[in-house]
């Protein structure tokens, strides 16, 4: 019996583009014509056709395909199947998060512009509109640790301090910068007491940490205004001196 390339495609279930793609390659031998000229294909061709189809719905590339022996005992090399294993297993874990925000989404308990680690409705609906765009980028930056971490933090019921970093003028002038900024270390102090994974959020950051602390820098300078801003480095600054002085001189 001898198929034509519309009858075998139609046998694997895969498209005559695709056929005529593997003829292209030397995946897949040219069979013999009939007199007419058509191709004429038969069982070997089929066989190798499921094969290639099943190990591309597996996730082999082409190239890989072309370097497996063929035959019935044939079996991909171990570190493909490994390498594979592994990235199938990535791709579990994605899609069960995927199905986890759009339950949450279902349930209308997520918002949609939110990591599902920070996007109770609860606990972000007072959010300003910056401090949400801000957890929306530390989501794409922050790996699942650090997220975590983050998501401890929006537990914490925000002192009057922190709202006043909120809600500081951009033309606010220097004694009001330079006071908030001392009035906020005791606060941040206590949230990292409380909080030791804070002081290390891109620890497990997908890209590294240099991606994320810049990333995280720029939407900070984005999102908020310069006194704002001026705020947080005045903040870091008496954080880090502070910091130093507890340490002491060397060797002491």
């Amino acid at each position: 019996m001898a198929w034509s390339t519309r009858e075998m495609a139609e046998l694997a279930g895969t498209s005559l583009r695709a056929v005529r793609h593997y003829h292209e390659i030397g995946l897949l031998d040219e069979p013999e014509r009939r007199s007419n000229g058509y191709k004429q294909y038969g069982v070997s061709h089929l066989v190798r056709l499921l094969r290639i189809k099943r190990l591309t719905a597996l996730g082999f590339s082409l190239s890989q395909i072309a370097d497996m022996r063929e035959g019935p005992d044939s079996a991909p090399d171990p570190r493909d199947l490994r390498a594979l294993d592994a990235e199938l297993a990535a791709t579990i874990e994605r899609l069960q998060h995927a199905r986890a925000e759009v339950g949450a989404l279902m349930r209308r308990t997520a918002a949609s512009d939110l990591p599902l680690r920070l996007a109770s409705l609860d606990e972000t609906a007072e959010f300003p509109d910056p401090d949400r765009s801000f957890v929306t980028v530390l989501g794409t930056v922050l790996g699942p640790q650090g997220m975590d971490a983050y998501a401890d933090l929006l537990h914490e019921q925000p002192q009057p301090v922190a709202r006043e970093l909120d809600e500081l003028p951009a033309d606010a002038d220097e004694q009001a910068r330079q006071s908030l900024a001392e009035r906020l270390v005791p606060y941040v102090r206590g949230l990292r007491v409380k909080h030791p994974r804070l002081d290390d959020l891109a620890s497990d950051a997908p890209r590294g940490r240099r991606h994320a602390d810049r990333t995280i820098g720029k939407a900070i300078a984005d999102l908020y205004n310069p006194a704002q801003v001026d705020v947080m480095r005045r903040l870091q600054k008496l954080l880090s001196d502070s910091e130093d002085e507890a340490d002491g001189p060397a060797g002491s």
